[in-house]
């Protein structure tokens, strides 16, 4: 009897350990992972600016796959990969269709997925131009050259298109956007680019919202190059230019620059650019008719066009006795016809051309007189307020 009674007592207590060990290995068991996707399924009319956005809870995210227009979206994890996020706005007029796989601590996947669509666009906006390009300044430019975005309609959402206007550099620069008015932006670094930075502009502007219901077309990619540093520094009073390359001077011309009298007629001091370099130019008198006391109409060769109201460096051999010691221009920098010719061969749209000693100062909006504008006066027109270039 005792035998049997120990054996009873055995089982017994074999049973409840087993019993126990089937409780815990329920309390074990790991719950599925909950995935959130934000815009939610079935959603229609959407705004497009809304960012895609995933996230996991009780698990990690093991993919998730965006695709629209047969396309697929980028985005980016966080660090945990308990959330994602697509890397830009959606674009109007589009379907969307999310898949996302989580997984939790013991391994089991849940995939969730959504579908969802984004209102068309009342209207749209578009890049009209671009500079540098290939075309009006060359792909090799000079230290000064700003990149300048001109749109083909007003835009009035200044930041959502900052925020997606990415200037990526070799070397590090610290710039900002500056708009002029509801269709030019334009960026400049703080101080001149290094000579030969290779830069790169990211206009990411599909989907991107310009106005009340107006959006952007398309993204843009422009690649350039800085060249060697090239300054120019002109003074009416000594009537001279001197010209240094990377530092060191590499040219000394005798100018002649604007006569004055009246101060359209004094060249401008300021921070000039390289707009354009023409073999041949014809230059009439600004605002003064044929017949007219001083009108004049004249050919001259070899000109850099340096502001928007008529200023070049140009050749003028009827000039040369007055070069180095008078201004006798009507607002242009004379130079040589050697010098002329030199000057315009070794220029770069961009290049810096630094005119000191007339009263007449260059305004920041004549030509690309940007740099005219201190660091703090161009941030007041950057909503962003500046930032460091990203790596290229």
């Amino acid at each position: 009897m005792r035998a049997g009674a120990g054996m009873l007592a055995l089982l017994m207590a074999t049973g409840c350990t087993a019993a126990a060990a089937d409780r815990d290995k329920e309390v074990a068991v790991v719950p599925a992972a909950a995935v959130g996707i934000t815009p939610e399924n079935g959603a229609q009319g959407l705004i497009p600016e809304l960012p895609i956005m995933v996230s996991a809870a009780g698990g990690t995210l093991k993919d998730v796959t965006v695709e629209a227009k047969g396309k697929r979206v980028a985005g980016m994890f966080s660090a945990d990969r308990t959330r994602w996020r697509s890397a830009r706005p959606m674009t109007p007029g589009t379907d969307y269709t999310v898949t996302a796989v989580a997984v939790n601590a013991a391994g089991k996947t849940t995939e969730t997925k959504s579908v969802f669509s984004t209102v068309k666009a009342a209207k749209s906006f578009d890049v009209q131009t671009i500079l540098p390009n290939k075309e009006l300044t060359g792909l090799t430019v000079g230290v000064g050259m700003p990149i300048m975005i001109t749109f083909d309609r007003d835009v009035t959402d200044r930041v959502s298109i900052e925020k997606n206007l990415q200037v990526l550099a070799s070397k590090p620069i610290q710039g900002a956007w500056h708009w002029f008015d509801n269709r030019r932006v334009t960026f400049r670094p703080k101080e001149y680019w290094p000579a030969h930075t290779k830069v790169r502009l990211v206009a990411r502007l599909a989907g991107v919202r310009g106005a009340d219901g107006m959006y952007g077309t398309k993204d843009y990619v422009r690649d350039f190059t800085i060249g060697r540093s090239q300054i120019s520094y002109a003074d009416t009073g000594t009537h001279h230019m001197k010209v240094k390359r990377d530092g060191k001077l590499v040219r000394n011309m005798p100018i002649s620059a604007g006569k004055g009298g009246e101060m359209k007629y004094y060249t401008t001091s300021g921070v000039h650019l390289a707009m354009d370099r023409e073999l041949v130019t014809v230059m009439t008198s600004p605002g003064i008719g044929p017949g007219s006391p001083g009108y004049y109409q004249t050919t001259v060769y070899d000109t850099v066009r340096i502001s928007d109201t008529g200023e070049y460096v140009h050749g003028a051999p009827w000039s040369v006795g007055d070069q180095g010691n008078s201004n006798v221009s009507h607002g242009c920098v004379n130079v040589s016809p050697e010098n002329a010719k030199w000057f315009m061969t070794n220029t770069l749209i961009g290049d810096p051309i630094v005119v000191t000693g007339s009263p007449r100062p260059l305004d920041p909006t004549n030509g690309w007189g940007h740099w005219q504008e201190s660091w703090k006066q161009w941030l007041k027109w950057s909503r962003l307020r500046g930032a460091s270039t990203e790596p290229l």
